[in-house]
């Protein structure tokens, strides 16, 4: 495999938009070239036999219609804790009165 120039980390940086320093692109030039080299590694596994896993961890959504629930407190009761006056069922902050 080709080893990734600065000019391309530069370019990647800048697809990512990102904007490197000189010491930045000396720095991860390496650490990418290392990841293509990896992942270069992994296409040499034979997966053929292998099934597609969307979720690994056997986790599946439980999904359930919406109830209301109508036994907590009423938007009134709830305005009734606030220290700041109430206009229109909705709270006051001292910068609404200037």
């Amino acid at each position: 495999m080709a080893t990734l120039s600065d000019d391309d980390v530069r370019h990647i940086a800048k697809l990512c938009r990102l904007n490197l320093s000189d010491k930045e692109v000396q720095k991860f030039a390496p650490e990418l070239n290392d990841i293509l080299t990896y992942i270069e590694k992994l296409q040499e596994v034979d997966t053929s036999s292998v099934e597609p896993t969307p979720q690994p961890t056997g986790i599946v959504n439980r999904f359930r219609e919406d109830e209301i629930v109508s036994d907590g407190p009423t938007p009134e009761e709830l305005l009734g804790t606030s220290p700041l006056p109430i206009i229109d069922h909705q709270i006051q902050t001292p910068s609404a009165h200037g």
